[in-house]
Parts: C-alpha cells; structure tokens; sequence
C-alpha cells in the first residue's frame, strides 16, 4: 500500500544514508528532504532553492555594477564573493531582513542593495531561503496532499528562517521532531519526542603524536573492526570538527590501504585527475606560457576533446629544455621543427590558436576551458570560476571539494561532526579534541561584526555550544564503541592541551609502537621487522645501511667492484670527452656511476631568476665563438679593429638573446638581456686583454677534434682524428675555446676561457686538481694533430672582474702533460681495479651525484677516512695540491 510521508534531514551524510535506508525498505511513499527542499515541495512549480551555481553569478554581477557606500574599495577583490556570500547566507538562516536594519550605515546599506540585485538578476524557479519560505506559506494549507506525515530525523537545530514554516505545516498535518539529544525546541509546536539517554558500550580515550599519527591509528582502529567480521564499514564513522588538518593524510593512506572510506564533506578537487588538468589551466592562463606549463596541461587534459586532435609528433624536435615563454617564441620552435614532423604544419595549425587563446591570461579562462576540458574536469573549472574573479580561479580550485564516489552505505565515513551528529553510527571515533578544536573559538563575521550588529542575533548558537552540543549527540547516539583522540603535538610541533571534554583515563600511542592490527601492508611490514627481512630489497637496504654506519672497511656499498668490471672496461674503452676524463681525475667513482652505470641527476629546468654559473659559462663561451667565427677569415680576428670586435660582439649578443629561449629556461626578459648584457661585456673584456697578436695569425673557436662524423667547416686538421694516451689506454675528443695558429705553421695557442672569478694572481696553475686538466689536454691534442706546430702555449683567462690570464708553455706544458698522463694512468689504475671509493671533494660548489651518498656525508666520509684514502693514494697528491 503507498502511503506518503516525508523525512527531513540535515547533512550530505545523513541525506544519503536516509534514502538507502528507504530503499532497503522498499519505503515507496517515504520522501527524504532537507529543510529547504522541503519548502521547495510546498512552493510547488519548478522553484527550487538557488544555490552557488546562480548566488556566485549573481554576487558577481551585483559587485560589478558598484555604487557602493563602504564595500567599493574591496568590492574586487578575490575572496569578496566568498565572504559576501557567507554573511548573507548567516542573515537569511536568522531570517534577518536586510531592509529593517538602519539603512543610515554603509555596510548594512550596501548588503541590502547586493541582496536586491540578486533577486533580480536569479532566474524565477530559483528562490532565495526568505522568498522560498514565503511561497512555502502561501500553501502551506497542502501540506497534508504534498507532504503526509513530517518527521525531523536527527536534525540537531533548526535555522530561525524555517521555524514559521514548520509550524505552519504543524496545522495541517503531523509533524514530529525525534530529537538527538537536549535540543531548544520550546518555539516548535509539533510533537517533539525525545530519545532516551544512553552511552556507548566502551569509551576510551588514545592520544598519538601529531595529526598524521591519528590518521594511523585511526585506520588501524577500522582494520581491527573489519577484521573482526562482526562490524560492517557502514556502522564505523571517524570526525572531527574541522577536517582540514587530516584529510590529506586520510586520502593517502586510506588509498594505500585499499579501506572503504567515504569523506561525506568532499574531496579536495586538486586531490583528483579532473582537478589537477583544471590546476595546470589555471597555472598557464595566470603564470603565463611556458613549454613546462603546456607540457603539465597536455599531459592533464582529458582524451578530448582537443587532444584527441593533436597529432602524436608535435613536439618533434622541439628542445625540451627550451623555455618558449612568449607566442612568438612558440611560432619560431614550431617552424623550425617543422622539417622534422611527418605531419608538416597541422601541429601549428592546431597549437597556435589555442596558444594565442592561452596568452590572453585569465579573461580568456571560460573559453579556454570549454575549448580542453570536458566532463567533470569542465564543471570543477565552471563552479571555480563561478566563486571567484578569473584571476584568482587557482584560489577557487584550492578550496573546491568534490564527492569522491563512494556510497556511505558500504563504506567507513570520515567527516566533519555535524554530519555525524545527524546521523551518528554505532562505532565511532573523534579525532583532534584539543583545547584548539572541542569546542572551537568563535570568529566575526567578515561583512557583519559584532559591534555593527550584535553576533547573537546573526549566530543564535556561538561555535562553542554547538561543537559541545555535537559532541553530546554524537556520544550519545553511539552504541558500541566510542574512541576519542587526540594529538600531543600539532602539525608544526607546538604542545597541544587536551579538551575540556576529554576523560581523566587515556592511553599513550607511540609513534614506534607494534599494533595489534596494521592498516596496511607497509604498516604491518613497520610492524613485523622479522616479515619485512624476507623482502629481497628491505635486506639490501638494510646491508647498505650497516655497511656505510658500522664497517669502516670498504664494501660494495661504498663503491667496491670486481676487477676488471666489464662495464667499466666498456666505459673506458669509448671515445672519452674532456670533460669526462676530468671527471675520472677528479672523482673516479663519480665517472662509474656516470659512464658505466649511465646514472643521470635530473635536470630540474624552472624559470630562473638568472643562470647557474655553468650556463652562464656556456653563454659566454658562445659569445666568443660568434665573435670570432664572424670575424674569421677576413678580416680576421688578429687584423680586427676594436670597433670591429665590438661590433661581432653586439651581433653575436643580437643572436644569442633570440635564439637561447628557444632552446633552453632563461631568465625573465629584463633580467635576461641584462644577462647578455653582462655575459658581451666579460667577452670584450676577455677578447681585448689579449697581447698583441701577429696580423697573420688565423683564429678558430669551438674547434672541434675527435667527432664520430665529419665537419663540413674548414679547419686546420681532420675532426674526425682521435687523440689517444697511450699509457692509460684511453682516446679522447673535445671541442677547444679558442686556438690561434701563426701562418708560418709553427705555433698555436690555445685559450680555455672561464667565466668565474680568477685566483690570485701570485698563484701558480698547473692542473688545479684536476679542474683544469682541459687547457693540456687541447696542447696535446693540438701536438697529436699539428706536428709541425713547434711552439704552443695554452692559456687560462679568467673573465669575472679584470681579465686574468695563466699560460703555460715550454717545458713547464711539457711537465704539466707529463703530470696529466701519469694521473690518468693512475685513476685508470685505480677504476679497473674495482677498489673504487667516494672522495670528500670540499672545493666543490654542486654535486650533482649527491644523492647517490648517504644523507649525513661527512661523518660517513670521516668514519671510511682511512680505507677511501688508501684507495684513491694514487691521486692524493693531485687532489691536495694548490696547483
């Protein structure tokens, strides 16, 4: 038989978990309704409540008109329509007409004309909460056909602007109240039925160290529940006042242990795969293009509806670490690599618009975001901007909670305490009761404090009472189990107190502690060191472990290998870089994990603020290079006036400020030309310290030896000639700076430029431990290919403050080369061995094999001291001395 009757809730948890109920009941008749909707039903028509999707359009378009008397100064800015929503919501849940408070103060004045022109601006079947009542009355006299028998269920209070209403229903049909606990009902005239008191079976007080330490034990706690068999994940419930403070923890390991867990209240929608393509559109259109960004948004994009239509080589040839942080840069990357793509222009036809579209910023965002997203990422965009000014739509996203899916009918609910107090479960646990959250301290209101109008009457019940107030009902309305926790300390480490609703009897959790039930698999591994030893990689960490903290000896861990490693023996036997063979001098462990074991650091390429000391070396030294090549042959660099210098300087600087963002990250536009600016002017520095130079001499720069394919350029010997050391057994090729050759054919000088300060003068550089070791292999490259060069001189000008200049020549390169090969010989020596150790390298700026050491290297280094210096012996002389 169908029987009409309706159920009012309150809460997204309690609304769900009604309708299930309902349906397990197969309850055709039953209605289950909020408050509002329940007016919406009397109002009849298509009325409905309006809600964000209309008021934020509304509040914005109500700001923009201005006219304001005490709002207009921050009437634009990003949270105004958050916060001026918040406080007209607060005064129409008191049923507080705007137009009776005195119209003579700005504030209440500029509230009521917001207010007016929301009314006009929603549409007709959406209604504020006051007119919605209203229309609600006026039939009121149905409310038997339309309604049947009213129940409140669990509904803990009623806001004053719906009070009238139920009254009103109370003359025309029943309509009872089944009361959680001591509720103000003395304005109600229906039937209020209260439920008799009890408690819970068990209550125990836990406290953890921090917020994270109560989402462990909170997991283990429902682990153990479900273990049992006995309890179901719809009776388990965990709450807090405010969940700000454990759901990321909740979302992470509540995933990692595959629970069933339902946030009534939402998920962050930056924690989701639609969430995160809105954030990477929010970041290109606020932050502006770069190829980093376009990369971040494409990868995020949902399969269509524009990706589908890009096609699958558009970023063929394309260098990746090339910054493209303006149109035009993208135009140029895009021709350029045109040849390369099978496609030809369609990857342009189709990118530049929508990049043309992305560099408008943040006005273009609701066309950008109808042209890439769709579905749920499209309505997560649409709601953000809805809240918030284009601008300030990444603070929107930020705070946009999303339903993560689940059914709280068969899964463990984690939300705030109202929710729970409208439908309390019968194992339950409360988390965070400090002094800071049971109860919570009560805050103005942002457009209504309380010396305008007094905060009773916008809020009838301060925050305190309520949490008290849901923290009785909550207990109460718990059966079995109830856990309260709290944490000892906060997130940030400050001493927490207890609340003043937490019990004498407490149990201390610690943080290393063995717990009866683990949440997860790596938990129970933490649990069972025994279990985690059978796993083949926890038992080398665990070796790796004793073996840097507890054997001083040298292991395989610091760096010991078998003679005659195949893979080292592979890695030597290629054609060698000189800046690979400074590494074997300087680090010989360091060349292993780079060139045997092909270990890479990852470039981490941002938007600097200006260029790390090695690209600004690199951009120096293409200054030279283009200065010199185009002066080179005629007029010729030796035959070049300064004007003329100057002058390549200037093109080459033209060259670089276009072409380098095409190819890798620079520095913002004002910062990078004053880069180059800076980089030109160390160049004409360096290019005018030189001596005097023969007019017949020729100039190359970046000259290169030793290459795998033939140079079409033409230079003074065959680049494709390798430069072996016959007594380590090694080849090696290079590109030089600078070299300088007479037209006689008999001398040639070679110049390493450095862009860093110089050493004192009064210092003598040799091989500088193995950091210049490039300037003597170039003078025996050039010995190798010129053997008719008799004199040769190698240079070292450093370019920072004034020019210095460090040569070495006659028999002092002779000895230098000789040193050079005997160490050589000797790290080869020491890498084909296998006993390979780290070094403490205290004049090194960066690292970048870092990570590949223990996290506290210098006691890990003084503690092998004696065994990493026997092993590196044949290098400590070059390691320690000052030339």
């Amino acid at each position: 038989m169908f029987t009409r009757e309706t159920l009012v809730v309150d809460g997204p948890l309690a609304f769900r978990s009604q309708r299930t109920a309902a349906a397990r009941e197969c309850r055709l008749g039953r209605d289950i309704l909020t408050l509002p909707l329940l007016a919406a039903r009397l109002a009849g028509g298509f009325i409905t409540p309006a809600g964000t999707d209309v008021l934020y359009p509304a509040i914005q378009a109500a700001l923009a008109a201005g006219g304001f008397h005490d709002i207009g100064r921050v009437a634009s800015l990003p949270g105004m329509p958050r916060a001026l929503l918040q406080s007209l919501d607060a005064a129409w849940r008191a049923d507080i007409d705007l137009s009776s408070l005195p119209q003579e103060v700005g504030r209440f004045a500029d509230l009521h004309l917001v207010e007016k022109r929301i009314r006009d601006h929603l549409p007709p079947s959406r209604l504020l909460h006051g007119d919605l009542r209203n229309e609600a009355l006026a039939r009121v006299s149905l409310a038997n056909v339309l309604l049947g028998p009213v129940t409140l269920a669990g509904i803990v209070d009623v806001d004053p602007i719906w009070r009238p209403l139920l009254n009103a229903i109370a003359r025309f049909t029943e309509v009872a109240w089944d009361m959680p606990g001591k509720v103000e009902c003395g304005w109600f005239d229906g039937n209020a039925r209260s439920r008799a008191p009890s408690s819970p079976s068990r209550l125990t007080a836990e406290v953890s160290a921090d917020p994270k330490s109560e989402v462990v034990e909170a997991l283990r706690w429902v682990r153990e529940l479900l273990a049992s068999g006995e309890v179901k994940a719809e009776q388990i419930a965990i709450a807090a006042t405010a969940t700000p403070d454990w759901d990321e923890h909740f979302l992470a390991y509540a995933r990692d242990a595959a629970l069933p867990l339902h946030f009534s209240h939402g998920v962050p929608a930056l924690s989701t795969p639609d969430g995160q393509a809105c954030a990477a559109l929010a970041d290109i259109l606020i932050s502006g293009l770069s190829q980093e960004r376009v990369w971040r948004l494409f990868r995020r994009l949902p399969a269509r509806p524009f990706v589908s239509s890009l096609p699958e080589d558009w970023f063929t040839a394309i260098p990746r670490r090339a910054g493209l942080k303006t149109l035009d840069q993208w135009r140029q990357a895009l021709a350029a690599a045109r040849p390369q793509r099978q496609t030809n222009d369609l990857a342009e036809r189709i990118l530049l618009p929508l990049l043309e579209l992305l560099a408008r910023g943040p006005n273009a965002g609701r066309e950008a975001g109808s042209l890439l997203l769709s579905g749920a990422s499209l309505a997560m965009w649409n709601e953000a901007l809805r809240s918030t000014p284009p601008h300030a739509v990444a603070l929107s996203l930020q705070a946009l909670r999303v339903s993560d899916g689940r059914e709280p009918a068969n899964s463990v609910v984690w939300c705030p305490a109202s929710h729970l107090a409208a439908c309390p479960r019968p194992f339950t646990r409360l988390l965070g009761l400090t002094s800071r959250s049971w109860p919570r301290f009560e805050n103005d209101d942002p457009l209504m404090p309380d010396h305008l109008l007094d905060r009773r009457r916008l809020h009838p019940v301060t925050t305190a009472e309520r949490d008290r107030q849901h923290f009785e009902v909550i207990r109460a309305g718990t059966r079995d189990a109830l856990v309260l926790s709290r944490p000892e300390r906060s997130a940030k480490g400050s001493l927490l107190s207890p609340s003043s609703l937490w019990p004498a009897d407490e149990i201390l959790h610690k943080r290393d502690r063995i717990p009866r039930h683990a949440f997860s698999e790596a938990d129970r591994l933490l649990a069972r060191p025994r279990d985690a030893a059978q796993l083949e990689h926890v038992r080398q960490s665990q070796l790796c472990w004793r073996n840097w903290q507890w054997n001083s000896a040298l292991t395989p861990h610091d760096g010991l290998v078998a003679p005659d490693h195949p893979a080292i023996v592979t890695a030597l036997s290629r054609t060698q870089s000189t800046t690979s063979l400074q590494r074997l001098l300087r680090d010989p462990l360091g060349f292993v994990w780079r060139y045997a074991l092909d270990w890479r650091s990852i470039r981490l390429e941002p938007e600097p603020l200006q260029l790390d000391p090695i690209a600004f070396g690199e951009l120096v030294h293409e200054l030279i290079s283009g200065a010199i090549s185009s002066l080179e042959p005629k007029p010729g660099f030796a035959r070049a006036s300064p004007e003329e210098i100057e002058a390549a300087i200037a093109a080459a600087s033209a060259t670089i400020l276009n072409s380098w963002p095409l190819q890798r990250s620079v520095p913002p536009p004002v910062l990078w030309r004053h880069t180059v600016k800076e980089a030109a002017r160390r160049t004409s520095k360096g290019l005018a310290s030189d001596d005097p130079t023969r007019a017949d001499t020729r100039s190359w720069s970046e000259i290169p030896f030793g290459q795998e394919q033939p140079v079409a350029a033409q230079l003074p010997w065959d680049a494709t000639a390798k430069i072996p050391i016959a007594e380590a057994g090694l080849v090696y090729g290079g590109r030089m700076d600078r070299l300088d050759i007479r037209a006689s054919g008999d001398g040639a000088q070679i110049t390493d430029y450095k862009s860093s300060k110089p050493p004192p003068k009064n210092q003598r550089i040799t091989l500088g431990q193995g950091r210049e070791l490039q300037r003597v292999l170039y003078a025996m490259a050039v010995r190798t290919l010129l053997p008719e060069v008799r004199t040769i001189v190698a240079r070292l000008i450093y370019l920072a403050d004034d020019p210095a200049k460090f040569e070495l020549r006659g028999d002092e390169l002779d000895s230098a080369i000789t040193e050079a090969t005997s160490y050589l010989v000797a790290a080869v020596g020491i890498v084909r061995s296998g006993r390979i150790a780290p070094r403490w390298e205290q004049d090194v700026h960066y690292d970048d094999m870092r990570l590949a050491l223990p996290a506290d290297r210098e006691s890990y280094l003084r503690r092998k001291s004696s065994e990493f210096r026997a092993a590196n012996q044949k290098l400590g002389k070059l390691w320690n001395s000052n030339t």
